[in-house]
């Protein structure tokens, strides 16, 4: 079950002004409005109770009083917050833990979002893939090569491009059968958009990895999945949303390698033995 006060805060980019009021609202006193009936939340919101109804239908449940359990739900998970941000005040013990809490949240948060039905749609059109596109560009990137990096090690043929121009070129190829994987965090990139729309024109089921929303990848792929970060700090730095994408690529990795065990172990034994090689021995 998502932790449905994760996702109001993952989907506050795309609320209407009463539904951003609402959800501001219910972040800030989620203890307080599960002992709350509708008609007094709606008026600490400044708004009417069906404005509260639709906000609940809005982010995907079928009432208040769901919403209230929901709540209830993900309050009883919390342990504790994270303290802000790095500072100038931090000393070196500080700012390690900070960015140890920072990264283990996000890794929380997004098991929180992920869905398991989705999950196993993504593990059962990878383990069956005749070739598997990994597209990210910048950070996302990285985490697209550390896929390539792992799904060959049980040899499903796969590449990971940066190059939005190879991006498009390798997904105008792709056919029925294959799968096209984008990852990126905003959901926003337009390069990684486009290469899927492409991919999904040529016949290839479609992937994506995102944050929590309706964003064009998410509206564009087949199947989504979503990871969660707070990135309060250098969110040019990429720091937990990275660390979250990753997780989900070990998961998928892991599920795959699984399923296929039987043919996959001789792999995993020959990549290892012949990487053992390359190790210098003093």
């Amino acid at each position: 079950m998502q932790d449905i006060l994760v996702a109001i805060k993952e989907l506050e980019p795309s609320y209407k002004p009463s539904e951003d009021k609402i959800a501001k609202y219910i972040i800030e006193n989620a203890a307080a409005v599960v002992e709350l009936p509708i008609n007094e939340l709606a008026k600490a919101c400044n708004t009417s109770e069906a404005s509260i109804v639709r906000f609940c239908r809005t982010i995907g449940l079928k009432g208040f009083q769901e919403l209230k359990i929901r709540i209830a739900a993900s309050l009883s998970k919390q342990t504790r917050k994270l303290e802000g941000g790095i500072t100038d005040y931090d000393n070196i013990v500080e700012v390690i833990q900070k960015i140890a809490d920072f990264n283990k949240k996000a890794i929380d948060d997004t098991v929180s979002l992920l869905d398991a039905d989705s999950i196993n749609k993504a593990v059962e059109v990878l383990s069956n893939a005749n070739k598997i596109d990994f597209y990210g560009v910048a950070a996302s990137g990285i985490v697209a090569y550390d896929a390539m990096q792992k799904f060959l090690r049980i040899n499903i043929p796969c590449t990971a491009y940066q190059d939005t121009h190879i991006q498009l070129t390798s997904a105008a190829n792709l056919k029925k059968g294959d799968v096209a994987f984008g990852i990126s965090y905003s959901g926003c990139t337009k390069e990684i958009v486009e290469a899927i729309k492409v991919a999904k024109e040529a016949g290839a089921t479609t992937i994506s990895l995102s944050k929590f929303g309706q964003f064009p990848l998410v509206k564009m792929a087949d199947i989504n999945l979503f990871v969660s970060s707070e990135e309060a700090m250098f969110r040019s730095a990429a720091i937990a949303s990275r660390i979250a994408q990753l997780s989900v690529i070990d998961m998928l990795f892991i599920l795959v390698a699984r399923k296929k065990y039987n043919n996959v172990v001789n792999y995993l034994e020959n990549t290892s033995q012949a990487l053992s090689m390359r190790k210098i021995y003093k």
